[in-house]
């Protein structure tokens, strides 16, 4: 019996690995060319989703300070530096006696003589502590920096009687209410927080990257003349950065009764290459 015989295993010679070799290159050059720019794209819209949300964060938190500033407080010292009252909360004040004639007169403000204690009609949501200033009638922008009809909070409770308001504000030194204001209004700055200033610094473009940065200063005491240092100071407050421009446009007076500011912010953020542009405008009510 002959033995059958099986045929001899081959495998691939030198040339057919080539062409192997040469094929799966050209396949994987191909599919780099069309799956590249996809994943870059991919890639540069979470960039350019990142640098929108800080700018647009940036922005609304300036807008939010803004709209609730000290009416009339709203300053630039340059395009790029933009000075502010905050305020944290206010109410309405006793305008007169609660009952003329009456010995239970209680505290009151009015434009006759000044006072240094004054019945508060209203219910807080951030209530005085010693040291907030009390803000009444800023007609002009350098009143409240120059503490004219600002008054120093010494202390914050109940009234003098139960019937005459909800509680009562002492003051350190007396004031008195501007002559012919009459909105019974007041307004509580924060005594940590007596003036906010936004400051944008080196903005420029280095290298397809913003290179400036975006501040807010806090100072606890008022300054007549704006301030608008050179380099940011310790304890500075980092907004945003990547800056490549910024600019704060503000009009005092827009509108027939002129008590209404608008203020324009623009803010540019750049990383390699991308740039996100974003502007926002907002109505300054500036009636006391």
């Amino acid at each position: 019996m002959t033995a059958m015989k099986r045929p001899l295993a081959r495998g691939f010679t030198l040339v057919e690995l080539i062409v192997v070799i040469v094929l799966i290159g050209i396949i994987g050059g191909v599919l780099v060319l069309q799956l590249l720019p996809a994943i870059r794209s991919y890639l540069l819209v979470g960039q350019r989703a990142a640098l929108t949300n800080q700018a647009d964060t940036a922005l609304r938190k300036i807008v939010g300070e803004v709209r609730s500033a000290v009416p009339n407080s709203l300053r630039l010292g340059s395009s790029t530096c933009m000075e502010l009252v905050p305020t944290k909360d206010g109410g309405r004040y006793r305008m007169g006696p609660h009952i003329e004639g009456n010995t239970v007169a209680g505290d009151f403000l009015d434009d006759t003589e000044p006072r240094d204690r004054f019945d508060v009609l209203t219910d807080y949501v951030n209530a005085p502590v010693p040291g907030d200033a009390i803000v009444i009638g800023n007609q002009n922008t350098s009143d409240v920096y120059d503490q004219v009809n600002v008054g120093i909070v010494n202390a914050s409770g109940a009234p003098t009687n139960a019937a005459t308001g909800v509680s009562s504000i002492t003051l350190d030194a007396p004031i008195r209410v501007p002559p012919g204001y009459d909105g019974g209004r007041f307004v509580i700055v924060p005594k940590d927080e007596k003036v906010v200033t936004y400051l944008c610094l080196g903005a420029e473009l280095a290298g397809g990257t913003g290179a400036g940065k975006l501040y807010r200063l806090a100072d606890a005491s008022f300054h007549f003349n704006e301030t608008c240092p050179a380099a940011a100071p310790a304890g500075a407050a980092l907004v945003a950065d990547k800056v490549s421009h910024c600019a704060f446009i503000y009009s005092p007076n827009q509108g027939a009764t002129q008590e209404s500011g608008f203020i324009q912010l623009q803010l540019t953020l750049s990383d390699k290459g991308e740039s996100v542009p974003l502007t926002i405008g907002a109505h300054v009510d500036n009636v006391p």
